[in-house]
């Protein structure tokens, strides 16, 4: 099992930016696809981006391409989420989200060991 600790929100005006980390330990980090995901108030957790073992294949949802980017450094087993021109509807609880394979793509089928989740609060 990997447990994962994220960090890094909070509450922040429209158009700031945000840098959330999530820290593995645990099972191998390195071996393993990650990935952010979030969930609105009220709305179902929808995907944000994912990122291949080796940081070498990324995606991320629609909403937020052009404005956050998902990376990773193995060496401190840790990956990270840069938000910028943060938006009202940006605001959930953001996830992170660790599978036992190198690639696991947008589906939250494909993780296994979650976080607990850390508040982003985009204020108008």
């Amino acid at each position: 099992q990997v447990h994962l600790v994220e960090s890094g929100g909070g509450l922040v005006q429209s158009g700031a930016s945000l840098t959330l980390s999530c820290v593995a330990s645990g099972r191998s980090f390195n071996d393993n696809g990650m990935a952010w995901f979030r969930q609105a108030p009220g709305k179902e957790r929808e995907f944000v981006a994912a990122i291949s073992w080796a940081g070498n294949m990324r995606t991320h949802a629609d909403s937020v391409k052009g404005r956050f980017t998902i990376s990773r450094d193995n060496a401190k087993n840790t990956m990270y989420l840069q938000m910028n021109s943060l938006k009202p509807e940006d605001t959930a609880v953001y996830y992170c989200a660790s599978a036992r394979i190198r690639w696991a793509g947008s589906s939250a089928r494909g993780y296994v060991d979650w976080g607990q989740g850390i508040q982003v609060t985009v204020s108008s």
